[in-house]
């Protein structure tokens, strides 16, 4: 529907407005009307009265009554010399019904007066009061019919309406055709940049080249310009991260693999009889657990999303227990650590037991790596409460704590990485994992006293 369109209401808008305006002209136009025409029945009053005046006794009652029509009068009285003096009169057809002093009239009084002559449609009888022309006398008095007074307003009034009229549907026309120049086709245009934009975000050649002269539409571009900018850039990011995360991914698989095999054959460079090699062999084989380790994350990460948890009423302490001594055997031959467990035996909660496990593992393990680091004797503690719905696990290491980039982007892939060679992608996993589970996972802690996570899960569903 048209008047749903911008350019319709504003259409429908710009005459209603142009017609209250010529309304607030109308009703003063007809009351100045309105008295200009009692004073012209006034003066013409005068003079007849004057004429008779000049010649007393020898005007004839024809000629006096032809006087009165010529003014459109009944009666004429003069008041002059404190005397007041009828000079002409006829019979009046009914009783006089109102009197108007237009000696001295307010702007409001004529106003009102004319508005009920104009919708009176009864032609009445009334007596105006005003002063003669040229102070001939101290006032003068007529009475006259209120018809054709109406019936000259009511063809005054049509005359301006019509004016009214065609001078709004011009304005109308004119402000649309403005506004559809100067705003609704800008508008339009930048409608249609967006809509091609986003047939094809990735092309830069769509993105809009400001060219509006009006200060809001201008600003409107540039803003549509940055984000449009913005947003091509950052969908080409991604696109490179996609293909970049694939080729990672499928690297990552066969890496695994020959991996795996090169662990096969570090084992058995244990039975080794040559000193140097049994003693290297350990080293070899954490080496090759870690570079397997980062594989299967990077694989896992490169997946859409997470499987969501298959959730069991399991026992926390021994899932615990299970990753500590992992942790403690890929510890042993560095500086020595200590791991502290503190989980009461009978904390239970519903969780996937397996990614409950690949959590854990993931931030004790980032414990021990920054303790091992360090080069110095260290301690990794455990602990575990019930409380308001929730048990929360603490991960607490006595290491150097995270820097200040890590912990600015401590859950962001491939940013919040603190080991050398690492790529940041544990705490991602571990994040997301917990987010399945309807928790959450938190840095508590980070100086030089160490480092404490906090992971915060519901005791059942």
């Amino acid at each position: 529907m048209f008047f749903r369109t911008l350019s319709g209401r504003f259409l429908m808008l710009t005459i209603i407005f142009v017609m209250l305006a010529e309304i607030l002209i109308f009703v003063p136009s007809v009351a100045r009307y309105r008295e200009d025409y009692l004073l012209a029945r006034l003066e013409r009053a005068q003079i007849a009265s004057l004429s008779l005046l000049a010649s007393p006794g020898f005007i004839e009652e024809n000629l006096a009554q032809e006087l009165l029509e010529n003014a459109g009068v009944f009666n004429v009285v003069l008041r002059r010399d404190a005397v007041r003096e009828l000079v002409l009169s006829s019979p009046l057809p009914q009783p006089v019904s109102a009197t108007f002093d237009l000696r001295d009239p307010g702007a409001l009084a004529l106003m009102r007066d004319a508005m009920a002559v104009l919708f009176d449609p009864e032609n009445r009888v009334i007596r105006v009061i005003g002063d003669p022309v040229r102070e001939a006398g101290l006032l003068i008095e007529v009475t006259l019919e209120t018809g054709p007074l109406r019936a000259e307003m009511l063809e005054y009034g049509e005359r301006i309406l019509w004016l009214s009229l065609v001078i709004s549907v011009s304005t109308a026309v004119l402000l649309f055709a403005a506004v559809q120049l100067l705003m609704v086709a800008p508008i339009r245009q930048l409608v249609r940049a967006m809509s091609r934009y986003a047939e094809a975000p990735e092309d830069g050649r769509r993105i809009i080249t400001p060219t509006a002269r009006v200060r809001e539409l201008r600003e409107a571009e540039d803003a549509l310009h940055d984000l449009q900018t913005q947003l091509t850039a950052n969908l080409r990011q991604k696109e490179r991260l996609a293909q970049l995360g694939g080729a990672v991914a499928r690297i990552s698989h066969d890496l695994r693999n020959i991996l795996s095999s090169a662990s096969l054959f570090a084992d058995r460079m244990e039975t080794s009889q040559d000193p140097a090699v049994r003693r290297a062999a350990p080293k070899l084989l954490n080496s090759l657990s870690r570079a397997i380790n980062l594989c299967e994350n990077t694989l896992a990460f490169g997946k859409a999303e997470e499987p969501p948890p298959s959730l069991n009423r399991i026992a926390l302490a021994p899932l615990v227990k299970d990753v500590v001594a992992n942790e403690e055997l890929a510890a042993s031959g560095t500086p020595e650590i200590e791991f502290l467990v503190d989980v009461p035996p009978g904390l239970n909660l519903s969780a996937d037991s397996e990614q409950l496990f690949r959590v854990l593992t993931n931030l004790i393990r980032n414990a021990r790596q920054a303790i091992e680091a360090t080069g110095q004797p260290g301690s990794i503690e455990v602990s575990a409460k019930a409380g308001d719905g929730n048990v929360v696990i603490g991960i607490g290491d006595t290491g150097p704590g995270l820097p200040a980039k890590a912990r600015d982007n401590l859950f962001t892939a491939f940013q919040g990485g603190v080991r050398k060679g690492g790529v940041g992608l544990g705490l991602v996993i571990a994040a997301e994992l917990v987010r399945g589970h309807g928790g959450r996972l938190e840095l508590h802690r980070s100086d030089d006293q160490g480092t404490e996570f906090r992971i915060i899960l519901p005791t059942g569903i």
